[in-house]
């Protein structure tokens, strides 16, 4: 087995090789933008220093987000190029849920939060679980104030881990522990050992079935929608029909 992940929902986009014994080689790139010319380059990199070639991989895992819209897409998109190419099973893990595995030791309530522009931030709830973490609520925009407030109004324990906490810290960072360093990202590494009993067991997805989970339209698509032209791509924003009959 060697299993690729790729992770770009944020600033920070690393790669990482997985196989039978464990992490093979990584790395990660922080970088705002700029994530289409250095994710293969990384890729390709990280294969040579490993001494391992890429017609050997046996899965490719990503990121599905939610996170920053265009460094998203190009994660997934070479994500599912390679696997197309290569012929391999592919499998999609959201972000937050590898923000919440990195700290998953923990015995308090974890918030994962990640930036999400605009002035919101991306966030779920989770504890600990046996062999990882369990999701409490769906994956949600919130305000930075009002996610505050749901933590307090938790009255328990709480760890905040995520960029999201360090973008908007007047507002999280003194209402619980924080993670610091590494932990503030979603990484590669966590993404091929949650993914690698997912390929085990078969449990992959469909190529064409595997979309970034955007959880908020982007800017680009708000802004259409106000010159009355409605956005109904399958990848992005699933219009109803209530709403579709609307507008005429």
């Amino acid at each position: 087995m060697l299993i690729l992940g790729i992770e770009t929902s944020t600033g920070a986009s690393s790669v990482s090789f997985w196989s039978d014994h464990g992490r093979v080689g990584g790395m990660t790139v922080a970088r705002e933008r700029g994530h289409v010319e250095i994710l293969m380059p990384a890729v390709l990199r990280t294969l040579e220093l490993a001494g391992l070639s890429i017609d050997r991989l046996t899965g490719v895992a990503v990121g599905l987000g939610p996170g920053l819209f265009t460094s998203l897409r190009v994660g997934v998109a070479t994500a599912k190029t390679l696997a197309q190419v290569l012929q391999v099973p592919i499998v999609g893990i959201s972000s937050l849920d590898l923000l919440a595995f990195n700290v998953r030791f923990t015995p308090k309530l974890i918030c994962a939060c990640v930036d999400a522009r605009r002035g919101e931030v991306f966030a779920a709830f989770y504890r600990q679980a046996q062999g990882g973490v369990h999701r409490l609520n769906d994956y949600s925009t919130w305000e930075p104030k009002a996610l505050a407030a749901e933590v307090i109004s938790r009255d328990e324990d709480v760890l905040l881990v995520g960029n999201g906490v360090v973008e908007h810290h007047d507002e999280l960072g003194e209402i619980g522990e924080v993670a610091t360093g590494s932990s503030q990202y979603p990484r590669a590494e966590a993404l091929c050992e949650l993914a690698a009993p997912l390929f085990a067991r078969e449990e992959t997805t469909p190529l064409a079935l595997l979309e970034p989970l955007y959880v908020r339209r982007s800017d680009a698509e708000i802004n259409w929608e106000r010159r009355g032209v409605i956005i109904k791509r399958p990848d992005r924003v699933r219009i109803s029909k209530k709403a579709m009959e609307g507008r005429a």
